[in-house]
């Protein structure tokens, strides 16, 4: 039996769009053994996944070090025929090269990438094309899978929705309002005002970990017609939250996870971009998606690759300029 090993250990969206992988290689190999590697507490979005076997787990925060050599342990235990690398740090580089496999395939960037048996590169859009992430993590399988990559795919069980189902009793949207960037957050008085202009004719979701609780909390604070939003931070697990968007009449998320959590069970989704562009590559997949950012072209957008810590200008226009119509247009 053939035995793969996908790895992506940076941020949660990552791992949810490095799912497309598994779906190609599965559809490829149907009877292959398909594991993961993820960071740690990003392996309970991979519950209940029909075509991983084991979702292997690096603790980055306690005795990095130490558990990545554990985890090298446990990789050359396994005896995987190929693995797959989709980061180009050098410590999942490490796990590559030492990994035992006889395909160790991997990104140019990597500083291990002189020793993959395949090195492939890595390219970003251009002004001519944007190659969503999808697209790029599909050349590393490009010779095992084709060209053509799969949807990133999450599975909620039966049990994440029946946690939900009390909450589905009437028509409702779901908005995911943080992000671990700053510059990548559509401000907390902008989702008010949106919220206040839907006239209480849906019922209002608002998601997120416990550590969004008080963003949330600020949020609530400002709404006119408070009854009709309930913040569920921290209250159900993210394969709940991801069957909660599935039945949603629009999802409302910032350039991050829950944007891609929409992809990954082709939700409606409309996504604020911020200080960061869709054309980056990270867009939603959805059939029903839509794109909202400021209507006004900013000498300062994109201010980077990435999201940022705060404006580098001080004035955050790339938020503060685009307005409520905007998004409720997604609903019309």
């Amino acid at each position: 039996m053939r035995q793969f090993l996908v790895i992506q250990t940076a941020f949660l969206g990552d791992v949810v769009l490095a799912t497309a992988i598994v779906e190609s290689l599965h559809k490829r190999f149907p009877d292959a053994a398909i594991d993961m590697l993820v960071r740690d507490g990003n392996q309970y979005i991979l519950d209940n996944h029909p075509f991983l076997r084991n979702v292997l787990v690096w603790d980055k925060k306690k005795k990095k070090y130490q558990n990545l050599y554990g985890l090298l342990k446990t990789i050359r235990s396994r005896r995987y025929n190929s693995v797959i690398n989709v980061q180009r740090y050098a410590a999942t580089g490490f796990l590559t090269v030492f990994s035992g496999a006889k395909e160790r395939i991997g990104f140019d960037k990597n500083p291990w990438s002189p020793f993959f048996s395949k090195k492939i590169p890595h390219l970003f859009s251009s002004e001519d094309r944007t190659i969503h992430e999808i697209e790029r993590n599909q050349t590393l399988i490009s010779d095992l899978a084709g060209t053509s990559p799969e949807r990133p795919r999450l599975y909620p069980s039966s049990s994440d929705r029946e946690k939900v189902i009390g909450l589905q009793k009437e028509p409702y949207i779901c908005i995911a309002p943080a992000s671990v960037w700053f510059t990548k957050q559509y401000p907390a008085e902008k989702w008010a005002s949106f919220i206040n202009g839907l006239q209480g004719r849906y019922m209002v979701y608002l998601t997120g970990a416990p550590s969004d609780r008080a963003l949330n909390t600020s949020i609530c604070r400002m709404i006119d017609l408070a009854y009709r939003v309930k913040d569920l931070s921290g209250e159900i697990s993210m394969l709940s939250t991801v069957a909660l968007m599935e039945g949603s009449r629009m999802n409302y998320v910032n350039d991050s996870a829950p944007m891609h959590f929409a992809s990954a069970v082709n939700a409606p989704v409309t996504a604020i971009y911020c200080s960061t562009l869709p054309s980056f590559g990270y867009a939603p997949l959805s059939d029903e998606r839509r794109i909202v950012e400021s209507p006004i072209k900013l000498p300062c957008r994109p201010c980077g690759l990435h999201g940022k810590k705060a404006c580098p200008e001080g004035h955050f226009r790339c938020a503060m300029e685009i307005m409520d119509i905007q998004l409720l247009q997604a609903l019309a």
